[in-house]
């Protein structure tokens, strides 16, 4: 795939981070209740940043966990050699029930791992809300899921292919379009 055009540069990403962060302490009125829940692996990266956002403007930590949600994709195309499906992670050492559960991911496409990962919260306990937060919202939904919080709407074709690459696992910050 060929790289059209860079969406989003090192810069504009810390942007939409503090922005999306403001936007949470907002809607919620503060973090107390709050849990940060990064979807594997670039979300995670994502909800880390939040999270250091949200405790330099609250001048306190919102709790965090992460999510590999491989095992509830119900279009799980991976598999481990004796082809069975990858068992999913969950590193969430705190009680999500009667929480206000924030997903967050990179990129929002289908829905598809969005609904996987309300699966995994679900299994862990009842939370009081689930929220959405997304580095890039491109549209072309399957499911009727919605993102609460947005650094860009990038509306695209279903040829053209979003990437994300993070510092932390690509040494470098930027989102660009490709064809």
């Amino acid at each position: 795939m060929a790289e059209k055009a860079v969406i989003l540069d090192d810069k504009a990403i810390g942007r939409a981070i503090t922005r999306i962060a403001h936007e949470i302490i907002e809607r919620n009125k503060g973090i107390d209740g709050c849990i940060l829940v990064g979807i594997k692996t670039r979300g995670a990266f994502i909800a880390k940043r939040l999270a250091e956002k949200i405790e330099q403007i609250e001048g306190k930590a919102i709790l965090t966990g992460e999510l590999d949600i491989t095992l509830y994709r119900d279009d799980l195309s991976q598999k481990n050699p004796g082809q069975e499906p990858l068992v999913q992670q969950v590193d969430i050492e705190h009680s999500i029930k009667d929480r206000k559960v924030i997903l967050v991911d990179d990129v929002l496409y289908t829905g598809r791992t969005v609904r996987a990962a309300m699966d995994a919260v679900m299994d862990l306990g009842r939370p009081a809300q689930i929220q959405l937060a997304v580095l890039i919202d491109r549209g072309h939904r399957e499911l009727p899921i919605r993102s609460d919080y947005v650094g860009k709407n990038i509306p695209t074709s279903s040829e053209e292919r979003i990437v994300v690459e993070m510092t932390e696992s690509d040494s470098t910050d930027r989102v660009t379009i490709n064809d």
